[in-house]
């Protein structure tokens, strides 16, 4: 998965600091962001390499081994123009290209980046929000009201029945290949809960037997993934949520489709299911 980077280290501890020469430097423009393709692999200028260094407010990310990531903060006083060599791309084929932590780093980047511009305000008196010194947060020096990193938790669920998984696809959304049943934990539910909830709201199933995989930090939607194998309890017929799904049906284990890609907690899991590894 993506977020799997070994052997490197993701650290993600805050520091109150100053890029240096070598750094890594992370800047987007909406749905793009700055890098140069050397071949497949994609190179980040470092913050020696950039032209309009005292233009620019750079935020402290984390750090994979001993790389460190700044954020090239952007607003009506900032500007980034890229160094040369380097150029805009879109964003979106970090889901393809590598190196692996480097795609990792500019998810959690964007995931981190897209906070920042929505906790400019104050969202109870509406005054200017300021960056910690002490920790990744904003506060508000007027009532003090402290905002952190917002994550949000997602269930990713895979129904078995004997030898058949139930798959979905997704209704007006651009990934059109076959997916698990997926959704937001509410207010006051277990993660177990939200597994019984979600399928019965999309497909109209019940299950039992709900045993927890694996996390996934998905930066893409800004959530926490959460993995869950269960078994259909009672009758599979399915009644499909159509405001959700364009389709669900069991599928054979024979009769899945290959995963394309491994950065995804849904591709692993199809895929454990398909190579009868569950």
């Amino acid at each position: 998965m993506i977020h799997e980077i070994q052997p490197k280290n993701y650290t993600v501890g805050f520091f109150n600091c100053e890029p240096r020469e070598h750094d890594s430097i992370i800047a987007f423009d909406g749905d793009l962001v700055c890098y140069r393709l050397e071949g497949d692999v994609a190179k980040l200028p470092a913050f020696g390499e950039l032209s309009d260094k005292g233009s620019q407010t750079f935020i402290y990310l984390f750090s994979i081994d001993d790389e460190r990531f700044f954020l090239a903060e952007q607003g009506d006083k900032n500007s980034f123009t890229p160094p040369k060599g380097y150029e805009m791309r879109e964003y979106g084929l970090f889901r393809e290209i590598g190196p692996r932590y480097i795609a990792f780093a500019i998810v959690t980047a964007r995931h981190l980046s897209g906070w920042y511009a929505d906790r400019k305000f104050c969202g109870k008196c509406g005054t200017g929000m300021a960056l910690s010194e002490t920790e990744r947060a904003c506060f508000c020096p007027k009532c003090g009201l402290i905002e952190y990193p917002k994550i949000s938790p997602c269930v990713i669920v895979a129904v078995t029945d004997g030898e058949h998984l139930l798959l979905t696809r997704y209704k007006n959304h651009p990934y059109r290949r076959y997916a698990l049943i997926a959704g937001f934990v509410e207010i006051g539910e277990s993660l177990e809960d939200c597994v019984r909830r979600e399928v019965f709201e999309e497909t109209g199933v019940n299950v039992k037997n709900i045993r927890y995989y694996k996390s996934q930090p998905w930066a893409f939607t800004g959530t926490l993934l959460a993995g869950f194998f269960c078994e259909l309890d009672g009758d599979g017929a399915i009644s499909l949520d159509e405001n959700e799904l364009s389709e669900a049906s069991w599928l054979k284990r024979k009769d899945i489709p290959p995963a394309i890609s491994d950065i995804a907690l849904t591709a692993e899991m199809m895929e454990m299911f398909r190579l009868g590894n569950i």
